[in-house]
Order: structure tokens, then C-alpha cells, then sequence
């Protein structure tokens, strides 16, 4: 996922260990390329342009970002926008510019590297292992979960979760976070499944407690 949502981060604070499948097919309009944020004007979301195959399915480590559009900027703007007066904007801000001003040749690249600094904003010793060929249910490398650990969800299988979150989907209740403070809240409400960004611009260091409590 590109800068994942607090439930993203919901689901990997309850784990030690995650695998990251990218020998998985990619699947457009998912979390892969976007990310959900809340600005003066409402629910925005941030979409990562990729250079496409026209008709040919990809596996995520063969997905290519298209650097000719300038969307790191214009994602940056949105974020000023939208955060610029948040409690703890100016603390995570350098973190997140210096990572959107760099290039990136993959997506996954780009995704793996805001999901460590996600890890690292909250403090989670989450460790997480990448494959480049398919993972298969039941596989050692997708045994990730304790044994005394509860489903998330009974849609799901035991440990595959590639699918859990997508934002044409509502939220599994077990992965919901908040209400928690939002820079917008007096016009739009509490808005939920947004970026991590949200969460740690409005709550600084309290914002762990949100996923563990």
C-alpha cells in the first residue's frame, strides 16, 4: 500500500511478523496507487501514476511509476493543504517530502518505503519480509500469526490478508480506528480509513495508542 490507512497499520501492529507478496497480481484502483486524506474540501484521494500495460496483468514487482507527471508535488500540495495546520505537521512533514522528492523506478519500491516510515512514525517493531514470487496460502512464508492470535475477520483465510482493505469496500470492524482528532473535523466529522498521515499529523506520539487500543 502507498502511505497505508490507519487500518493497515491497525492490522500490523496485532503481528510480529508480515510477509509483503509482490509476486501478487497488481490490482488498479486499490491501495497499491492511493492513499485517503481529509482537507478543507473533504475526503481526497492521492493516486501514484504508473506506467501501464495496456491488457496485461502485472505482478507488483514488475509495476513501473511514471515519472511524467509531476504527481509527488502535487501530492506533496495536497498534504500541505490538508495538514499544514495540524498539531504535528511540521515534525513528520521533512519525513514525508524527503521521501516523495525521491525517485523511485517501482511502485513496489515506492510503497515499501512509506510503509517502514509508517512502522517507524509509530514506533512498531513489526518485521516485515518481502517476496517477489506468489506466496501461497498455508505457505511458510505466510504462516505470520501467533497461535493464540483471533481472526480478523471471517471473510479471510487464516494468514491472507491481500485483500482485506480496499477502498471500494468498508472497513472490517475489527480493523476500524477513532474517532481521534481531525484538522477538519468541525466541518466534515470524523472521517475514518484515512492515511496514516492523518493520524500522526493529528496525534503525534499518542497515535499508536489509537491502533492498540
Amino acid at each position: 500500500f502507498y502511505f497505508g490507512s490507519v487500518a493497515h497499520y491497525r492490522l500490523l501492529a496485532r503481528h510480529p511478523r508480515v510477509v509483503v507478496d509482490l509476486g501478487e497480481h497488481y490490482v488498479r484502483q486499490s491501495f497499491h496507487t492511493r492513499t485517503r486524506i481529509v482537507g478543507p474540501n473533504g475526503v481526497q484521494d492521492l493516486v501514484v501514476q504508473i506506467q501501464r500495460r495496456s491488457g496485461e496483468k502485472m505482478s507488483m514487482h514488475t509495476v513501473g511509476l511514471s515519472h511524467a507527471e509531476t504527481w509527488p508535488q502535487q501530492h506533496l500540495h495536497a498534504i500541505r493543504t490538508a495538514y499544514g495546520q495540524s498539531p504535528w505537521f511540521e515534525h513528520f512533514y521533512p519525513d514525508i517530502e524527503e521521501l516523495l522528492l525521491t525517485r523511485h523506478e517501482r511502485l513496489a519500491d515506492l510503497d515499501l518505503a512509506t510503509l517502514r516510515l509508517g512502522l517507524r512514525w509509530l514506533g512498531l517493531r513489526t518485521e516485515v519480509e518481502v517476496s517477489e514470487t506468489y506466496v501461497e496460502v498455508g505457505s511458510r512464508e505466510s504462516e505470520v500469526r501467533s497461535q493464540d492470535e483471533v481472526e480478523i475477520d471471517s471473510r479471510l483465510t487464516t494468514n491472507d490478508y491481500r485483500t482485506a482493505l480496499h477502498p471500494k469496500r468498508p472497513i472490517p470492524p475489527e480493523l476500524q480506528v477513532g474517532p481521534y482528532p481531525q484538522v477538519f473535523a468541525d466541518r466534515h466529522g470524523f472521517q475514518p480509513g484515512l492515511s496514516v498521515i492523518d493520524l500522526v499529523c493529528n496525534c503525534g506520539p499518542e497515535a499508536v495508542g489509537y491502533l492498540v487500543g
